[in-house]
């Protein structure tokens, strides 16, 4: 029972209702519209996840090559788009935060 990980959905994510679901069972996420970053870059959406401690969620493969260059980083959630239900990307990352502490997270890629 872990839950100290925060989450941040990018620009690929921001809009699903996971945001809500996640919410409601008390996960700290951030999305693009929160930190107002809209339309930024991957890069500027990685740097803005590191910068505040928030575990990426992403379908984007971009933040995978970022990810595999970055020195540190707080983590990754990676999903295929497409290949997972919106209630299968919530139990996914309902899990990492019940499971994982941010410190596991770190340097980490999580595939849902």
């Amino acid at each position: 029972m872990a839950r100290t990980v925060k989450f941040y959905l990018d620009e690929n994510v921001h809009r699903y209702p996971a945001v809500a679901g996640l919410r409601r069972r008390g996960i700290d996420v951030y999305t693009v519209m929160d930190a107002n970053l809209l339309s930024a870059t991957d890069e500027a959406q990685f740097a803005y996840a590191q910068e505040t401690g928030r575990v990426i969620f992403s379908h984007d493969d971009d933040i995978l090559v970022l990810a595999s260059r970055a020195e540190n980083h707080a983590g990754v959630a990676f999903c295929e788009l497409q290949s997972r239900s919106v209630g299968q990307i919530i139990h996914g990352l309902a899990l990492i935060w019940e499971v994982l502490d941010a410190a596991e997270m770190h340097n980490n890629i999580e595939f849902i």
